[in-house]
């Protein structure tokens, strides 16, 4: 039994295939094309013509994509979508959508209406639903959406209006509907921003997933089909038509999860370095170091679960400039590097250029190392140097040095050893850790609420939360016998009367293959 992982990036679509004890038996880059299933479609014939493995022999096939975090980049192919917010009379002073970039907005809103309903912190309710008003309102919404976001007060800590409101809805409209408690954690306007944003990715994810079938179709692949998300687990297609917003991240996510994998290290920093960025992250347990902060996606403040990741403009394709002083970046020649770096026959001097210099073997095929004054070489080197030190200092949390994984095709620009570092390792097939990573195969069940601690202790509300999490993960597909608790974390919500507290939990266990 063979798994195949996919990872579709901005310049490269990566396979790689692992064999039962998870080692990988081949691996490929292919690039990524305008119409992302083609690219998909050539990668996979690649890898299974250097492999030559029976198509009948893959039994899962795992894919990470940034298609949706593009379509929100880009603008382009998101849903017209309509927005109701249970609310009245509690939260009517701040309109949906406030602050979000008119291009996006106008793009995507086709009606929103805050009407009643909505939560105290414990549960109790604000107001009761008015079954009328949300048949009044899908009445002037039909025919002008093509999705709906519903958003309650509070209802991470009870769902039950926002499913009741649902059902109207579909009922009404027969369009598919995200429910915000479903997708972030308590805060009302990030929440609801998350909300709108997987709503207007339906069509989206939609497109994304026919073309991944049509991918696999063409090259008689017959496997069960998992999607990756973005706290580096996997969910199944019907999971990812309803969450597509979980997506976003998990190109990152991948590449730390392979790095664990490859190292055989569960706690470390993970630096990715491609064409035209580098990627840290911190790996926990083996799985990414989770966001604390809000997160920003296309300029929309959100505050749903994201990898902590920190970006730099540092990659294989860096320009160096010569001009007045020697600079490195942090423009790019990005996929130009093959045609326009010295490496390659062009004119521009690139990072990559600079780690190759002077050799007469380096590990990048088809280019030729070009001749340089030790001078500039040595002064490019640690212009990068200070670079990369520099961002692995703002992802540390104390001065220990700590090991840090190099992975991505672009990791022969940075040096070997550094300030800060223990050591630094470079497993086999790094160049592959994001195909591998998605390959690994996890899933997870996790919990983000309130609870009270009027009538329980802590203890009891962890214990509840892990339960309902580990449920969770067993929905999803894991093994029972492997699950393992990924993180607990409580925050005592001070602002809030009656001793409430914000517990986090996340479970993960390996996929359960008799179930699929």
């Amino acid at each position: 039994m063979y798994r195949l992982g996919i990872d579709v990036g901005g310049t490269n679509t990566d396979c790689a295939i692992l064999d039962e004890d998870l080692k990988c038996i081949g691996k490929v880059k292919s690039p990524t094309m305008d119409d992302v299933s083609e690219g998909i479609d050539v990668a996979i014939q690649k890898v299974l013509k250097e492999t030559k493995i029976p198509t009948e022999k893959i039994r899962v096939v795992m894919l990470g994509t940034t298609h949706c975090t593009n379509a929100i980049v880009q603008r382009k192919e998101l849903s017209r979508i309509g927005i109701i917010r249970l609310a009245k009379p509690a939260t009517t002073a701040v309109a949906p959508m406030v602050g979000w970039p008119e291009d996006l907005a106008s793009k995507m809103m086709a009606q929103s209406a805050i009407v009643s309903g909505g939560y105290e912190y414990n549960g109790n309710t604000i107001a009761e639903i008015d079954e009328e008003e949300i048949r009044a309102v899908c009445q002037k919404m039909k025919g002008k959406v093509e999705a709906v976001a519903v958003v309650g007060v509070f209802s991470p800590v009870n769902s039950e209006q926002e499913q009741q409101v649902a059902a109207i809805v579909e009922e009404e409209l027969q369009v598919p509907v995200t429910l915000s408690s479903e997708i972030g954690s308590v805060g009302l306007l990030e929440r609801e921003n998350a909300s709108i944003l997987n709503a207007a990715l339906t069509q989206t994810i939609i497109q994304m997933i026919q073309g991944l079938k049509q991918a696999l179709s063409n090259n008689h692949v017959a496997a069960d089909v998992f999607i990756c998300q973005n706290d580096g687990t996997l969910m199944d297609l019907e999971k990812a038509l309803n969450y597509p917003v979980l997506t976003i991240g998990c190109g990152p996510t991948n590449s730390i999860r392979g790095a664990a994998h490859l190292s055989q290290l569960e706690d470390a920093l993970v630096v990715d370095v491609g064409g035209t960025t580098t990627d840290i992250g911190v790996l926990k347990k083996g799985f990414p170091r989770e966001s604390s902060l809000a997160t920003l996606i296309g300029g929309i403040r959100t505050n749903f679960r994201m990898p902590d990741v920190l970006s730099i403009g540092l990659g294989g394709g860096t320009i160096i400039h010569l001009k007045d002083e020697l600079r490195v970046g942090p423009d790019s020649l990005g996929y130009r590097i093959l045609q326009e770096s010295l490496s390659f026959g062009g004119t521009t001097l690139c990072a990559t250029d600079i780690a190759i210099a002077n050799q007469t073997n380096h590990p990048v095929d088809g280019a030729v190392s070009q001749k340089m004054e030790t001078s500039l070489i040595n002064g490019a080197k640690n212009k990068i140097r200070e670079l990369i030190e520099d961002a692995i200092d703002q992802m540390k949390t104390d001065s220990q040095e700590i090991p840090v994984i190099l992975v991505g095709g672009g990791s022969i620009i940075l040096p070997k050893e550094m300030n800060g570092v223990s050591k630094v390792i470079i497993p086999d097939n790094y160049d592959a850790a994001n195909a591998i990573g998605a390959a690994l195969g996890e899933v997870s069940g996790e919990v983000n609420s309130v609870y009270s601690l009027e009538k329980q202790t802590q203890e009891e509300a962890v214990a509840e939360a892990v339960e309902h999490a580990e449920q969770e993960a067993l929905k999803a597909g894991a093994s029972k016998e492997s699950l393992k608790t990924i993180f607990v974390e409580v925050i005592p919500l001070a602002y809030l009367p009656k001793q409430a507290v914000n517990i986090k939990v996340k479970v993960a266990g390996k996929l359960d293959f008799v179930m699929i």
